[in-house]
């Protein structure tokens, strides 16, 4: 861009004594400054519209580079105010997600310092009335825990009071089979003693619950996490 520079200085020719050849105004000095001022002009932005080429800057201090954040004004925003702006968005302590990307953010977005963070757990919310929730950054949990396999006991009585059977006995005759002693017939019965039954019983409960690691996970879906550090 050049800027415009007077080549005769016409207000010295006033002056000069009539007659001074340099009192007069050559048409080649016109002429320089009109080339002069013609060159200027067209290495000049327009103010409508401009298309700017090169590398165009704004002087330090001006609106567009100290403008506070969160303005929403039409004034010119450089490039180190949008990249201010944009690490606000991530202050340190900040996590960053990316479900297909592993570059570093701070090579993506161009600030801060970033470590992995969180490899193979679930973020949950800060909660001051549980203790596993009341303290930033902590841990806990297992993924190895096992659904433990177990089984129930059982209690069987069998109880028997004791018995006894009664039988008819046995039929039997006695005598002749004619006169006063003719045949007499009896019929008898006795009954046991009493006894007790002698009962085994035997209960099998089957086994509940399963045995293996890796069981209890909550539905998850796997991406790439930074912390800013710095």
């Amino acid at each position: 861009m050049s800027d415009y520079t007077k080549s005769t200085n016409f207000a010295t020719k006033d002056n000069l004594s009539s007659g001074n050849p340099l009192k007069i105004v050559k048409g080649t000095e016109i002429d320089t400054e009109f080339n002069n001022i013609a060159t200027a002009i067209a290495t000049k932005a327009d103010l409508a519209s401009p298309t700017f080429t090169g590398t165009p800057t704004l002087p330090t201090g001006t609106v567009a580079v100290t403008q506070s954040s969160g303005s929403n004004t039409t004034t010119i925003a450089t490039t180190a105010f949008v990249q201010a702006a944009i690490a606000l968005l991530y202050p340190v302590g900040s996590i960053y997600t990316n479900a297909s990307v592993s570059t570093n953010p701070g090579t993506l977005l161009g600030f801060g310092t970033w470590t992995a963070f969180g490899a193979g757990r679930v973020m949950v919310g800060f909660d001051s009335g549980n203790a596993l929730f009341d303290t930033a950054e902590e841990t806990g949990g297992s993924a190895d825990a096992i659904t433990v396999s177990h089984t129930h006991t059982a209690t069987t009585t069998s109880t028997d009071s004791g018995h006894s059977h009664t039988d008819a006995g046995a039929a039997g005759v006695f005598g002749t089979t004619s006169g006063p002693d003719s045949v007499q017939n009896f019929t008898g019965s006795h009954t046991t003693s009493s006894a007790t039954a002698n009962i085994t019983s035997t209960t099998t409960i089957a086994s509940a619950g399963s045995s293996g690691t890796n069981a209890n996970y909550q539905p998850y879906i796997t991406v790439y996490m930074w912390k800013r550090t710095a």
